[in-house]
């Protein structure tokens, strides 16, 4: 089991924001300064953290859409859970569902563009690319790209399956991967390195791969497992 390396400090700073907020909340709950259900406030503070860090790991414009969705929809919940919104899930159940269904018809639209749109410029074109989402849902996809230059899978609540066993680079290529409560399974050729720069979350990385002789194809993977998993293999 590894847990990588992180090379993102701004990230770090985030997520150790987040701690520090969580158990000052605790701390002023404890002390009666505030009247928290904390067992209730929990899951929005994850959704606004699991937001802000997909909007920083975003290579595409897919990738922010999500992060910033996530991130609204904790802060609603937060504000709703203290009494300054009162909005009842009448409300916020269909809105919620309008607000996916929007998403997926986007997506679709903007599918062939999302090459252009990345954050990140890629090496190849865009067949050459992967940018993969999960939510609710299983998505599995083998590319045999000789120039394969990365891309994004983010899986939320749902599973994402890449096969590049077939597939070749050269140098390296990154792959951003964002799992939320969900599953990201990678499958490599046997002669790529993988490098890990993940940061487990209550969740787990896992690189079960050879370690090639030259190591002149490398393959980066990049990004958070947040109550989710990630694992990395041929």
């Amino acid at each position: 089991m590894s847990t990588g390396r992180q090379h993102n400090p701004a990230a770090q700073v985030v997520v150790g924001l987040a701690v520090i907020a969580v158990g000052l909340l605790f701390l002023l709950d404890n002390l009666g300064w505030l009247e928290l259900d904390m067992s209730v406030q929990f899951w929005p503070v994850v959704l606004i953290v699991a937001g802000v860090l997909k909007i920083m790991g975003a290579r595409s414009a897919n990738g922010s859409i999500i992060g910033g969705a996530l991130l609204l929809f904790g802060l609603v919940l937060l504000l709703k859970g203290i009494g300054l919104l009162s909005v009842g899930w009448n409300v916020l159940a269909p809105v919620a569902m309008i607000a996916v269904g929007l998403f997926v018809v986007g997506r679709s639209t903007m599918q062939r563009r999302a090459g252009t749109l990345s954050a990140v410029p890629l090496k190849g074109g865009d067949e050459d690319a992967v940018f993969a989402t999960a939510i609710l849902g299983a998505y599995k996809r083998r590319v045999t790209s000789q120039q394969f230059a990365g891309g994004e899978i983010t899986a939320i609540m749902g599973g994402c399956e890449l096969d590049l066993r077939e597939a070749s680079l050269a140098g390296d290529a990154v792959v951003n991967i964002f799992a939320l409560m969900g599953g990201i399974t990678i499958q490599v050729p046997v002669d790529w390195a993988v490098q890990l720069e993940g940061a487990p979350i209550l969740g787990g990385f896992e690189e079960s791969t050879l370690r090639p002789k030259d190591g002149s194809k490398r393959l980066v993977v990049r990004g958070y497992a947040i109550m989710g998993g990630v694992e990395i293999r041929n």
